[in-house]
């Protein structure tokens, strides 16, 4: 048998188209739904016949449509999408509406919390309304020293304990004040200002006075230690630079630089000092010895009070300015630039700086008396927290950086949890009450 006809079992049947069976595709159109009706004739006839004068295209158009041949494409793979309404704007945001028939809003971006109350509270009857004073200092052993008039506390913050350090005697003929108060970087000794031009040394754990130091015609208005120096700046334009460990300790006059009261210090850890005074300007000393300032900022048009170097950028400097000025300002003091500035729109008492966040924290008097958060380096603020009702005096940070403690001409100090704690700060007890060898050599 021919094998040809084995496979065909019926020809007749094959040859014979099967009924309901619609052809919707070719070799050359993959749907011919997707075709217009122009062009579904235009391939039953011939796709490439155009009119060849104006009696064939009229004839066209009637018969046709007035759909032109050039805009009807023959072959088409897939099904064109409606036309947008040309009244509605390409760049129109689409509103997701939920379930319930309300606009679903875009989320804010997360940011972390700030506090509104004051974690504790405590009272500071006769701490006194002085804008040049520094009455407030925390050390590294986590005790606040808090100073009321003419009497110095000490508050242990572990334990919540509270006695009193030192008092000066009664003056008849002018008022005896403590005015600035600052913590040697081991925490063991005090250096304490008065309004009679002296500076004393204490011992907080022996609550003992271990130095007096004289020189300055007029009140303290700033101290600040680096190791066994300590720089004093007074009402006479003068900064002096103490060193304890000799008898002699007057090593460095500094004058000329400032015109008026120097009311803010601070030493960077590389032992560059910043000075700001009544005059309006900041000098920067790059030297334990120099006579002459390397800088100086004139940028502020009130007095220069707070003063705080950047602790992880190098000769950044940070500083506000009293009424008159209110600006916040970080300086580049390598060269003396100004970097950012930002109107803190009230008179800037103090700054600090929160290591993890990378943010400025500064208090504020008259009008809202309020502690403000700035991001750094662009100044922009984040933040402000009320909650004294008289101006702020000072401010200062704990040990790990976490805690804010401010004090206020309300009588109160009220201690925040603003910033986190920096990594790897914690510590023994033993590290605690151990003393150093170098703050031992006071003489």
């Amino acid at each position: 048998m021919d094998a040809s006809a084995l496979m065909r079992l019926n020809p007749e049947e094959d040859a014979r188209p099967s009924d309901g069976d619609v052809c919707m595709s070719d070799r050359l159109v993959p749907s011919r739904g997707t075709c217009s009706r122009v062009a579904q004739l235009k391939l039953e006839k011939d796709e490439n016949w155009a009119p060849s004068n104006e009696y064939h295209e009229l004839l066209w158009q009637n018969v046709l449509g007035t759909e032109s041949l050039s805009s009807s494409k023959v072959l088409s793979y897939r099904h064109k999408p409606e036309c947008k309404d040309r009244g509605i704007d390409e760049h129109q945001v689409l509103r997701t509406i939920s379930c319930n028939g309300g606009a679903i809003r875009p989320k804010p971006a997360i940011s972390r919390q700030v506090p509104q109350c004051a974690m504790k509270v405590l009272d500071a009857p006769g701490i006194v309304d002085d804008f040049y004073s520094h009455p407030i200092d925390w050390s590294s052993r986590d005790v606040v020293a808090v100073v009321l008039a003419d009497v110095v506390f000490l508050f242990d913050t572990p334990s919540g304990r509270t006695e009193q350090l030192m008092s000066l005697p009664p003056d008849p003929n002018n008022v005896n004040d403590v005015t600035s108060i600052r913590w040697t970087g081991e925490g063991a000794h005090l250096g304490i200002g008065t309004s009679s031009g002296e500076v004393q040394i204490w011992d907080a754990a022996a609550q003992r006075q271990v130095r007096r130091l004289r020189g300055h015609q007029g009140r303290i208005g700033a101290l600040a230690w680096n190791d066994h120096l300590l720089s004093s700046g007074a009402a006479d334009a003068e900064v002096h630079q103490h060193d304890v460990r000799v008898k002699e300790h007057l090593v460095c006059r500094r004058v000329g630089a400032h015109a008026d009261l120097i009311c803010g210090l601070d030493y960077s850890c590389d032992g560059v000092l910043a000075s700001g005074g009544n005059d309006n300007s900041v000098c920067i000393w790059d030297t334990m010895v120099a006579r002459t300032p390397l800088f100086t900022l004139t940028e502020h048009s009130a007095a220069v009070k707070a003063l705080r170097w950047c602790p992880w950028q190098r000769n950044v400097l940070a500083s506000g300015g009293g009424s008159a000025d209110r600006q916040v300002c970080l300086w580049n003091a390598s060269n003396g630039r100004l970097l950012q500035a930002a109107d803190a729109q009230s008179q800037v008492t103090d700054i600090l700086w929160g290591t993890q966040e990378r943010e400025i924290l500064t208090a504020h008097g008259y009008s809202r008396n309020q502690l403000s958060l700035w991001k750094y380096p662009s100044l922009v603020k984040t933040a402000d927290i009320e909650g004294h009702s008289a101006r702020l005096l000072g401010l200062a940070q704990s040990p790990d950086g976490s805690l804010v403690c401010s004090a206020s001409a309300d009588e109160t100090l009220r201690f925040w949890q603003i910033f986190k704690a920096k990594s790897g700060d914690k510590r023994s007890s033993t590290e605690r009450t151990t003393p150093v060898s170098l703050m031992q050599s006071i003489r």
